[in-house]
């Protein structure tokens, strides 16, 4: 029988999310004491021969219906299964990690950019390599420094979810506005918008990882348009924040907010309440990750009332560049007691008709694509861009440390706060860059 305990059902977060570093087991203590119950279990589930997944709240419904069909030809293994908030379930896998007593399989973010992505996890010698698994041979070479570390493969994800502005069509046709499909339109609109005593755009800034989605649209146009390899110079140290394309990306963010079109006090509004604002109407849009556009969907009375579209962040509408980055997704733990189970049901999930599940929950675009694939309508306006090769990984995929991910949080609020200007917050972000693990 399968035994299914779920943590607090909440809306998650997105993406990659970081923390200052690894956390260390005595320092995190404080933080596991607060959290559900079926988050800090220790290992007693693989003594017994459970296994236990846990992950964020926005792979509870992917996560859930591929395991009730795993079971169908596996009916004697036992699973728990526990869900909660990012920040939650990253202070606890990361610590029992640590400890020896982490989850069968866990939460696993792509990339290198936060406590608990792929890269950081695997350099611990934390995780099981799952190259050996079918389904990684055709994960595209374009994805390997989301997937791979030295050359293994670590991070099972269905594929890639996009950045763009989650939509109130009630709130448009009350303005009379179309989705904008440059910068000036899109100023345009807002001002219409707000002409109409309806929020242009809902900023939940209180949600730390909320702060980047906006930086994230921009950046693509700012920067990777004019010049593809700002990554590899950034790692090579011939290329900074300061002095780049992010100081037109947060300058035009800045600028969003000195016109007036943000909610008051962004800062002080939770990702919850951003989502309520879109969904209830009150606001029109909110620059957000596909894959949380089934929250906004729940959340609203009539699901059909929302659409999506590529924030435009340049004044080309045919040349717009979108940020398109791989969602977060599984590891299996290297010390697993019950490692054999683990990896198969991990190997189930690779098949083709599985990634086209999870990405369809998740409103993703599967890694590989077959004739069975449905993609979401609502992503219909960004895979011809995806698929013309104008969509660049979500930036801190590339960024060397976990300690970035949270200065560009901080320096987001702090610009908004009126606590610093563009130049002040790219130089907290190049300074974090510098740091070393």
């Amino acid at each position: 029988m399968t035994v299914i305990e779920t943590g607090p059902r909440s809306l998650p977060g997105a993406g990659t999310v970081g923390r200052r570093g690894f956390l260390r087991i005595g320092g995190a203590a404080a933080a596991l004491a607060a959290l559900p119950p079926a988050l800090t279990a220790c290992s007693g589930d693989g003594a017994s021969g459970k296994v236990r997944i846990v992950g964020v709240a926005d792979q509870q419904k992917p996560v859930e219906e591929l395991l009730a069909l795993y079971r169908k030809s596996r009916p004697d293994d036992e699973f728990t299964t526990s869900f909660a908030p990012t920040d939650q379930v990253q202070t606890a896998v990361r610590t029992q990690l640590a400890g020896g007593n982490a989850p069968d399989v866990h939460v696993l973010y792509p990339g290198s950019g936060s406590a608990m992505s792929m890269a950081e996890v695997a350099k611990a010698g934390l995780l099981a390599d799952l190259s050996g698994q079918s389904w990684t041979r055709d994960i595209p070479e374009g994805f390997d420094a989301a997937y791979r570390s030295d050359g293994k493969t670590y991070l099972y994800s269905a594929g890639s979810s996009a950045i763009g502005a989650i939509y109130n069509k009630k709130a448009f046709a009350k303005a009379g506005v179309q989705p904008p499909r440059s910068w000036s339109e899109l100023l345009d609109v807002c001002v219409r918008l707000k002409a109409k005593g309806i929020v242009p755009i809902a900023l939940g800034a209180g949600t730390p990882w909320v702060t980047q989605m906006i930086t994230y649209a921009l950046v693509p146009n700012a920067v990777y348009a004019k010049n593809p390899d700002f990554d590899d110079q950034m790692a090579a140290g011939s290329a900074h924040f300061r002095g780049s394309g992010w100081a037109d990306a947060l300058g035009k963010y800045k600028e969003l907010q000195r016109r007036g079109f943000f909610n008051d006090n962004p800062n002080g509004t939770t990702y919850e309440q951003q989502t309520s604002l879109v969904a209830g109407g009150k606001a029109a849009m909110a620059v957000q990750v596909s894959a949380v556009l089934s929250n906004f969907r729940q959340a609203a009375r009539t699901p059909e009332d929302l659409g999506m579209f590529p924030f435009p962040g340049g004044d080309d509408a045919t040349k717009l560049w979108i940020p398109a980055g791989i969602v977060v997704g599984l590891g299996v733990s290297a010390r697993s007691e019950n490692k054999d189970k683990a990896m198969a049901f991990v190997d189930f999930l690779g098949k083709q008709e599985n990634l086209n599940r999870w990405a369809a929950a998740v409103s993703a675009i599967p890694f590989k694509r077959d004739a069975s694939t449905r993609i979401d309508p609502v992503l219909g306006d960004f895979l011809p861009i995806i698929d013309d090769g104008r969509a660049v990984p979500f930036m801190d995929q590339r960024w060397p440390n976990a300690e970035v991910q949270p200065a560009h949080f901080a320096a987001v609020q702090d610009l908004l706060a009126g606590k610093t200007d563009v130049d002040g917050a790219l130089g907290q972000l190049d300074e974090a860059y510098r740091k070393k693990q």
